[in-house]
């Protein structure tokens, strides 16, 4: 079992939990200068004091106490042109640790992240289908690996662990190549309580494209735009709505499923977005042209033995997603439709290349116009989507609204 402690005990960083009635509010306080100087990167009390509209007395209380705990570093001080110099407060990149676990169809993936959502390392394992002992064993060698290391004193500030996968891994099985019984014992099969046996951190659970809208959100490209929509491709493409700075989770968590988003064919008729822009439909190619098509999983940085089909999918790809964005944006206004995926960048711009292009062949009219650009995270955004789940839980006051302006 890997625990959190020196001792072996369960000992976690000092997340903002003092929690009595009287301190509910110095809580509250906490995480908002937390989720401030995220965003800004660095801060000074005064800076702080006229964001939150807090007093100065409150903010230098809760600096002083977030220094204290280890979460914020003080920088040099900066003079201006009158009164006294004024010091900065950053996020201290050891104040917090989380791990993300990211559970494919192909491949499956763990993360250390610190409290700048910088990743710290980072371990990967290939597989033809995903069967739970296997996973299970990779996440024991796995989490091993990747805490080895980090100083003791550094491995009890692990705030906990996050999961993203696919709802109900079970299905597509003709696509996924599996056989019948491997993917059926995912049925049932608790994931979460599962490698919580494993680890005596906090587990959190989330969806995988969801986990990846987030993470762009919180750390790539979507934090310039308020409204997008998120094309992320993988074995099967998915996404994620952002509407006001926030990720849409809808009624029942299923909002921004783009993956299920009708889109027309040249034949006639239409087909869910999932048929003609995942990589299963480009592994596929590869299988019938006699290939290799593990090259798609082995090395996410370089797909140059492709050929010929990796352009024709592109095209079929893009010509899809564009009418998918059209729609989207047609209900939303949203500014920018952003598009990434575990591919190599060259790819990746090629296809924004081809998305932008199709959408000059797509009725636009009473669509307001939108940008579409590539995302900036890539194979790792599912993982470190994950990764963020514990240290927002415990120093954030929430997680969807971290990015909004704060008045």
């Amino acid at each position: 079992m890997i625990v959190t402690g020196e001792t072996g005990s369960q000992a976690y960083p000092p997340a903002l939990s003092r929690g009595t009635t009287q301190s509910g509010v110095r809580l509250y306080n906490e995480r908002l200068a937390l989720s401030l100087i995220r965003r800004h990167g660095a801060l000074p009390k005064a800076e702080i004091a006229r964001l939150t509209g807090l007093s100065a007395q409150t903010v230098s209380v809760i600096v002083r106490q977030l220094e204290g705990d280890g979460l914020l570093l003080r920088h040099k001080p900066q003079r201006g042109k009158v009164g006294q110099p004024l010091v900065p407060f950053a996020l201290d990149p050891d104040g917090a640790f989380s791990i993300g676990l990211k559970v494919g169809r192909r491949s499956a993936d763990l993360v250390l992240m610190d409290l700048t959502g910088a990743l710290r390392k980072s371990v990967r394992r290939a597989y033809a289908f995903p069967a739970p002992a296997e996973l299970l064993g990779f996440v024991r060698s796995g989490l091993t690996e990747l805490v080895e290391d980090l100083k003791p004193k550094l491995r009890t500030r692990i705030s906990g662990m996050g999961i993203a996968a696919p709802f109900e891994l079970w299905n597509w099985e003709e696509e996924v190549g599996a056989p019948h019984d491997v993917l059926d014992a995912w049925r049932g099969f608790d994931l979460a309580a599962e490698i919580a046996v494993l680890c005596d951190w906090p587990v959190e659970f989330c969806n995988d494209a969801t986990a990846a809208c987030s993470a762009e959100l919180l750390f790539g490209k979507g934090r310039e735009y308020r409204d997008f929509a998120y094309f992320f491709l993988g074995f099967f493409i998915g996404g994620g709505l952002v509407i006001n700075g926030s990720v849409h989770h809808g009624r029942t968590g299923n909002a921004g499923a783009l993956g299920s988003f009708p889109v027309p064919q040249p034949t006639g008729g239409a087909v869910q977005l999932i048929r003609t822009a995942s990589f299963y439909v480009l592994e596929q190619e590869l299988k019938r042209q006699g290939k290799d098509p593990n090259m798609l999983w082995r090395n996410a940085d370089d797909w140059s033995d492709v050929g010929p089909a990796l352009d024709r999918w592109i095209a079929e790809a893009a010509t899809s997603i564009a009418y998918a964005a059209a729609g989207v944006a047609s209900a939303t206004e949203m500014v920018a439709a952003v598009i990434d995926g575990a591919m190599p960048g060259d790819v990746r711009a090629k296809l924004v290349s081809a998305t932008s292009a199709a959408l000059a062949n797509i009725n636009m009219q009473g669509i307001s116009p939108f940008s579409v650009v590539a995302g900036t995270i890539g194979a790792d955004a599912r993982a470190m989507g994950a990764a963020s789940l514990p240290l927002f839980a415990n120093y954030i006051i929430d997680r969807d609204v971290l990015f909004k302006e704060m008045a």
